[in-house]
């Protein structure tokens, strides 16, 4: 594992961005698994611009998202799917029949999970995998549980969760109680991992993550296991690691 600390959150949206940028200047035709929320914004944004200037092209690019709310469609603004042509592919070339979500709008929990294992399959193994991390160290949306979730599944969303995404919801609307997510082995089956946080408010969850004990009460702490995970976090989000 690979650690590396920034002053504060913009440094740390460049340096993962410089990572990222790099991964697609290697290999023009990188599948990338892709995360969404808070965190994830600033690298998207120095992505679009570096597109901007010329020095990126993601026409070649496949992307593969972590999750989506179920019950939410693709044109609805509070979904992922929304999310990620707002910030990114709407400001980039990559190619629509590239950009891939779990379909929020399937209702039954086995179908859209099995669609999405499909397709995770016919795009192959991703190259990089942006994570963020929950504060109570979740990835994607895999909660604190007994078992690890192995591949797509439909999840319950904790409070925790669910109070940390109000903030994307216009007043009024509540935050869906169950999302689809790529599970754990769908995760580590990327070949490199690359991990931000940002935050005091995410030191705990750096630390327990990454120097805590291997547990599905801390779903992060898998990464533990892989070969090569890269972390990028500022100051605020590793204070608690020794």
């Amino acid at each position: 594992m690979r650690i590396y600390i920034t002053k504060d959150y913009n440094e740390m949206s460049r340096k993962a961005a410089n990572i990222i940028s790099a991964q697609i200047i290697l290999k023009p035709d990188s599948v990338l698994g892709l995360a969404t929320g808070s965190t994830p914004l600033g690298i998207y944004k120095q992505l679009s611009e570096w597109y901007m200037k010329g020095d990126l092209d993601f026409s070649e690019v496949i992307t593969v998202n972590l999750d989506e709310y179920r019950g939410l469609a693709p044109d609805c603004e509070e979904s992922y799917a929304y999310y990620m042509k707002q910030n990114l592919f709407d400001k980039v070339n990559i190619k629509p029949e590239n950009t891939h979500l779990p379909d929020g709008r399937i209702m039954n929990p086995e179908e859209a999970c099995r669609l999405y294992n499909e397709l995770l399959i016919k795009t192959g193994i991703q190259d990089l995998q942006l994570l963020g991390l929950g504060r109570n160290g979740h990835i994607g949306f895999n909660e604190p549980s007994d078992i690890f979730a192995k591949d797509v599944h439909c999840v319950e969303l904790s409070q925790s969760t669910v109070d940390a995404n109000k903030k994307f919801f216009a007043s009024g609307k509540s935050v869906p109680s169950h999302a689809y997510t790529m599970g754990i082995r769908s995760i580590l089956r990327a070949k490199r991992i690359l991990v931000i946080a940002s935050g005091e408010d995410k030191a705990d969850a750096v630390n327990k993550v990454f120097f805590g004990e291997v547990t599905p009460y801390v779903p992060g702490s898998i990464l533990q296991l892989h070969d090569d995970v890269i972390l990028v976090c500022d100051e605020g989000a590793f204070s608690k690691c020794k």
